[in-house]
């Protein structure tokens, strides 16, 4: 199953940490310690509503490259056609980063996911309000864009 890479600019070489994943699923994974475990309970849940709501899986990591899971939350999550793993590192710069599932990218313009990632993970956002803001706005955007119905303008704003 090939997911389409959306927002990555910089090529980064292959990891696969297994150690790294949590002993028990869930959909959002804080290797780099950015959101507080009142954020991480906030965002499952909005995850949880939108996964029942849409049928969409939206799926949170946030790293710090090299110390990251890498490849194996590939497995660890199930990673189909109708997922969004949303990449949260600051590495290089802009912290968001998205790797979409066939289904998803026919339902969402390619042109939302560079909105969102331009929007909340420029530096000058993250580094002013924060990696937890900027985390917490794209999935905020991405809740609303899934549940828009869709139609001509559906996801063609980001707020």
């Amino acid at each position: 199953m090939a997911l389409a890479v959306v927002g990555s600019a910089n090529a980064r070489t292959g990891v696969n940490k297994p150690e790294l994943l949590p002993k028990e699923f869930t959909t959002v994974i804080d290797v780099a310690g950015f959101l507080s475990s009142g954020q991480e309970n906030r965002l499952r849940q909005e995850i949880e509503d939108l996964e029942k709501d849409t049928g969409y899986k939206l799926r949170v990591l946030a790293q710090n490259y090299p110390d990251t899971p890498g490849l194996a939350i590939k497995d660890f999550w199930q990673v189909d056609e109708r997922t969004i793993v949303f990449v949260a590192d600051p590495t290089f710069g802009n912290i968001i980063n998205f790797n979409v599932g066939p289904l998803v990218d026919l339902d969402v313009p390619r042109s939302f996911w560079s909105q969102v990632s331009g929007k909340y993970g420029n530096m000058f956002y993250w580094k002013e309000k924060g990696e937890d803001a900027s985390i917490e706005a794209a999935v905020t955007a991405i809740s609303r864009c899934l549940r828009d119905p869709s139609g001509t303008n559906n996801c063609s704003e980001v707020l």
